[in-house]
């Protein structure tokens, strides 16, 4: 089947647990927050949420490796306290927010 597709199948080493244990996580952290509570119409659609989702993961979402901080924060020892507005958007239909001072 992968074939057909021109997908290179890796294996992993037996006995070697954590040897794709950041793609696990990563899978497991996208079926959970987002996958799992939509319902997904076909690849093309499927394609677009997780576009959409590694979008929202990669700059707005809270990393513990990093201190509960997104990756995108400029600098890591201040915290920003917002003095004025917070606006709202709304990533993949409302299923997750993300929050930012209004300008």
């Amino acid at each position: 089947m992968f074939t057909g597709d021109d997908i290179q199948v890796l294996k992993i080493p037996p006995r070697a647990p954590r040897a794709n244990a950041f793609a696990e996580r990563w899978v497991r952290t996208a079926r959970t927050e987002c996958i799992d509570r939509l319902l997904i119409f076909g690849e093309r659609h499927l394609r677009t949420v997780l576009d959409e989702y590694a979008d929202h993961y990669n700059r707005h979402k809270p990393h513990r490796s990093l201190g509960l901080r997104a990756p995108t924060d400029d600098d890591s020892d201040v915290i920003p306290l917002p003095t004025g507005q917070i606006k709202r958007h709304q990533v993949l239909g409302g299923l997750i927010n993300e929050y930012q001072r209004a300008s």
